[in-house]
């Protein structure tokens, strides 16, 4: 797929754009409360998803892919149809954890279904806010589209027996973004067994980010990953987390910095540690 605009917008670029019919601005908080916080504060005209309701199927068991699989076509067209996106939109996503959150979740999934005009908020809502966006807490009117249709995920995608076959071989690499006391198993605040994927190499979604809470410079982020990636193709490269959420903020980076976007391993750790799959932890490595 071409790549028509950056991945990334800076807020005071989104200030200039604010009174836009084209702009469809949206409120990707996530985690307790966040459907309440937004209605108490919100960025002017920004409509809200939900990424257990929205962006995921979580009823599943997450042995069979994860704690966050991605919901079947029908119901992320319904999602799309419902809060008013059309295949023409130009979509600004924002979150409150520097995109690493379901910010950038809802960027790969609209990417994945062939949607080009998608860009996540540089610096969320707190970097708008400081800009000088208006902020509101009434309720957002729009109206819904027509079906959007969504028949495949166009971006790679690698499943557990992919993983698993990657993780020896030395014309793959397998990235987990967890920060590293997650990665070397000293804590595990999410899922049952703590460690990582034996011969995954972990590069925490954090280094991403300058102090303030920005992108780094594609150039920085380029020399970044070209020299982690070395002459490996996109398709044997694997970008993992905890439930395939934070893995996008990695998958936006790449992107961002003109690098192929890699596979994405949905199921990631959540999936991996509940399959009777070998485990590795630091004092294991």
């Amino acid at each position: 797929m071409s790549k028509l605009l950056s991945s990334l917008i800076n807020p005071e670029d989104l200030l200039q754009l604010k009174n836009s019919s084209e702009i469809i601005l949206i409120d990707a908080r996530a985690g307790i409360n966040a459907e309440e916080n937004y209605k108490n504060e919100h960025l002017k005209s920004a409509r809200y998803v939900d990424l257990n309701r929205d962006l995921a199927t979580v009823e599943n068991d997450p042995a069979n892919g994860g704690r966050h699989p991605l919901p079947s076509f029908e119901k992320f067209s319904e999602v799309l149809s419902n809060i008013g996106i059309s295949p023409e939109s130009h979509v600004v996503i924002y979150d409150d954890k520097n995109g690493s959150n379901a910010a950038a979740r809802f960027w790969w999934m609209l990417r994945a279904v062939g949607h080009e005009k998608v860009q996540v908020l540089n610096g969320g809502l707190q970097a708008a806010i400081k800009a000088g966006f208006a902020v509101s807490s009434e309720i957002e009117n729009f109206a819904k589209t027509e079906n959007y249709i969504v028949t495949e995920w166009k971006l790679a995608l690698a499943d557990i027996e992919d993983v698993e076959n990657a993780r020896n071989n030395s014309n793959n690499i397998v990235i987990d973004v967890r920060d590293k006391n997650r990665f070397d198993g000293l804590t595990e605040p999410l899922d049952l067994i703590a460690g990582h994927i034996p011969g995954a190499t972990n590069v925490p979604f954090s280094e991403n980010l300058n102090e303030d809470g920005f992108y780094k410079s594609e150039a920085i982020l380029k020399e970044k990953y070209t020299g982690l990636l070395g002459n490996k193709n996109p398709e044997d490269v694997i970008v993992h987390c905890g439930s395939g959420v934070t893995a996008c903020h990695t998958l936006l980076a790449m992107d961002y910095a003109g690098i192929e976007i890699p596979k994405l391993y949905v199921g990631s750790w959540s999936e991996w540690s509940r399959n009777d799959r070998e485990l590795a932890t630091k004092q294991s490595n």
